[in-house]
């Protein structure tokens, strides 16, 4: 629990299933007032009718498909009649196919970046005036370990999180000192059902499953960072000394790193 999110809005994209879901429940039982994005309507009217009933929490829920710039601008101005401040934004959704750069369709891959990255990008330009004006804020990316440390079969979905973490880091240099917070949270494999489009044969799930961490985890950790205004959360922590370690020596560990990824 959080309690200097009671009153506030947070708006929460992904968030009907896995690490959205968790970021919810838990803004919902710190008072927060929720508005949640995603793009299956009955799920979200679920999740608005729980949420309400178990915490008594105001619950706005706008089904639209990300990977379309249309319905993205189409919500603006309805979040704009039903809330006064944005106090923080949780750019979540997102998705990832395995496959080789050969095997990849340019559709797919358009896709993912028109998810990932350009809606994360458009949601922000929304909130971020009123941010900048009232002085206060908070927007928080969802990257990932992958736009660390790339792997095989993840060429596409590791740039989107690459650019997810430099278009990150870019924004909060430009808002010190105005009041506004950025962070980037970047997860391991987690225990979400992600995988289901992202690994349908369930080899990759297999062969890490010991290393997967629960969406709860990462889900405190993001609420911490509302306290703290924390720049960067990296789970689990040894994930971020193996980044660290690749990036610092890539000529000699970059062999080491293909064998032990490859995991898909």
């Amino acid at each position: 629990m959080n309690d200097r999110l009671r009153g506030k809005t947070v708006i929460i994209t992904g968030a009907t299933g896995g690490l959205g879901e968790q970021i919810a429940v838990r803004c919902a039982e710190s008072g927060a007032r929720l508005v949640l994005i995603a793009r299956n309507g009955e799920k979200l009217e679920r999740m608005k009718r729980e949420l309400g009933d178990r915490f008594s929490a105001s619950v706005s829920a706008y089904a639209a498909d990300l990977a379309r710039r249309e319905e993205i601008e189409a919500l603006f101005p309805k979040i704009e009649r039903e809330t006064e401040t944005v106090d923080c934004l949780v750019n979540n959704a997102g998705f990832g196919l395995f496959k080789t750069t050969q095997d990849i369709t340019m559709e797919e891959a358009e896709n993912m970046f028109a998810v990932n990255v350009f809606a994360l990008m458009a949601l922000t330009k929304f909130v971020l005036p009123a941010m900048l004006k009232q002085r206060s804020g908070h927007i928080i990316n969802i990257a990932s370990q992958a736009g660390k440390i790339a792997t095989p079969k993840a060429g596409v979905y590791a740039a989107t999180k690459s650019a997810v973490l430099s278009f990150t880091d870019s924004l909060r240099m430009e808002v010190k000192g105005t009041g506004v917070f950025v962070t980037a949270v970047n997860p391991g494999p987690m225990d979400t059902p992600f995988f289901d489009l992202a690994d349908p044969s369930g080899r990759y799930v297999q062969n890490v499953s010991r290393f997967m961490i629960k969406p709860e985890r990462v889900a405190k950790a993001v609420l911490r960072a509302l306290e703290t205004g924390r720049a960067d959360i990296t789970l689990p922590l040894f994930a971020s000394w193996g980044a660290k370690l690749l990036q610092a020596f890539p000529n000699q560990l970059s062999g080491i790193a293909a064998r032990l990824l490859d995991r898909k």
